[in-house]
């Protein structure tokens, strides 16, 4: 294979979701037993606002969510801000890759309020649940804590109320047709194809510089850039979209992207259990109805909004204008839940166990126990497509039949 063909097949064309998320999944593993900490990204985004209310004033770092998560230094100084920072470079590189960066302005002012709102409400339930599509599911689940089953579970729930309440008349843009007299073909600038290209090699080879010079002053630092460069390319190649997983299996019956979700956490959990039996803790969160109330807002949230937190982050990098406002409206969120969380803590949260499927079963019966859950999840995603398919085919053959 020359490097024209590497070029199109690897990097300008999109990458099939299933290799994409399963090696995510293998990543993400890698990147628990190095840093001892999962892929996560809402948290650092809670931080970036409690900075903000600093720069206004303000002492958050006083209150209790934030002794939970930290505030100290910078993103620069912590692992989950240079990670971040390496998916916005990682999603920057690959978006101009493909050329794939333009700036497209919402459509009307009613996707501009769904983004803020529903990314307000994502935010707030995801941060209420100490974690969002990756913290509390994709790499929570991995890590053996009950709590991201029963946010798994709120999540698919509240996508379903979120996608019947989009299909309401008030979410309907009117289309406005314009006569042509004739199709026009879609056009690719070459020269700007080649230009925007080397700039995302750019971006690609600074950032990945930078983070091998950090590595040699702060190992866990460079490597966590190096692995948030990874997450973002895959992201972006693949659009990864947790959001799509969820609304395609309620609206058309599509699971391809949920079956990969599924697929790369079973990938991922043997090399958390891996890691986890070489003496690395798993992340153990609270089991308590933070975590579900938090998937419900959070799985209405990201439907409302239409984009998760991976999903609005290479979206906005690519120049969708309606993700900008979902990011403002989940840091927004996130920092209002941390200013509540101190009233309603231990309610919710702090006054239930945190509880570890590796001790409750033992370490062989845990991981048994996870990947039996992960089975039944998928038979429960090939069953709602056989049924949701079974039934428009037959909503479509009594359509014939009274034609």
């Amino acid at each position: 294979m020359n490097w024209q063909e590497f070029k199109q097949n690897y990097l300008v064309r999109f990458w099939a979701p299933v290799p994409a998320v399963i090696a995510a999944g293998v990543l993400s593993a890698y990147y628990f037993g190095i840093t001892g900490t999962f892929w996560a990204v809402t948290g650092e985004f809670t931080r970036w606002g409690g900075h903000l209310l600093q720069f206004a004033g303000y002492h958050p770092e006083t209150w209790g969510y934030f002794k939970i998560i930290g505030l100290s230094g910078t993103p620069l100084d912590r692992v989950d801000g240079v990670m971040i920072l390496g998916m916005f470079a990682g999603c920057l590189a690959a978006a101009l890759w493909a050329n794939n960066v333009k700036l497209r302005l919402p459509q009307h002012r009613i996707r501009i309020a769904q983004a803020v709102v529903g990314g307000l409400i994502a935010g707030f339930g995801a941060r209420l649940a100490l974690g969002c599509n990756l913290a509390a599911f994709f790499t929570g689940i991995p890590q053996f804590s009950l709590h991201a089953w029963f946010f798994a579970l709120a999540t698919a729930a509240g996508s379903w109320f979120g996608a019947r309440f989009t299909m309401l008349p008030l979410f309907r843009i009117p289309v406005v047709l314009q006569k042509v007299s004739a199709a026009q073909p879609l056009t690719q600038h070459a020269g700007q194809a080649s230009r925007r290209f080397r700039l995302g090699m750019l971006v690609f080879i600074a950032f990945a510089l930078w983070a091998l010079g950090k590595t040699f002053e702060a190992p866990k630092l460079g490597l966590a850039g190096l692995f948030g460069l990874a997450f973002g390319l895959i992201i972006e190649r693949a659009q990864v979209c947790f959001t799509s997983a969820f609304r395609d299996l309620w609206l058309t019956g599509r699971t391809q992207m949920a079956k990969a979700i599924i697929i790369g956490m079973a990938v991922s959990t043997i090399g958390v259990y891996s890691y986890v039996q070489l003496g690395v803790p798993p992340k153990i969160l609270w089991a308590g109805p933070n975590a579900a109330i938090g998937g419900l807002l959070f799985g209405f949230g990201i439907v409302l909004a239409g984009g998760c937190e991976t999903g609005w982050m290479y979206r906005a990098v690519e120049g969708q204008v309606h993700f900008w406002w979902v990011g403002l409206g989940n840091i927004v969120g996130a920092t209002v839940l941390a200013a509540w969380w101190d009233d309603i803590a231990p309610a919710v949260a702090t006054d239930y166990a945190k509880i570890n499927l590796l001790n409750v079963f033992g370490p062989a019966g845990g991981l048994m126990v996870t990947y039996l859950l992960l089975a039944l999840s998928m038979l429960a995603v090939l069953w709602w497509e056989k049924r949701f398919f079974a039934a428009k085919a037959k909503i479509n053959q009594l359509a014939g039949e009274a034609a």
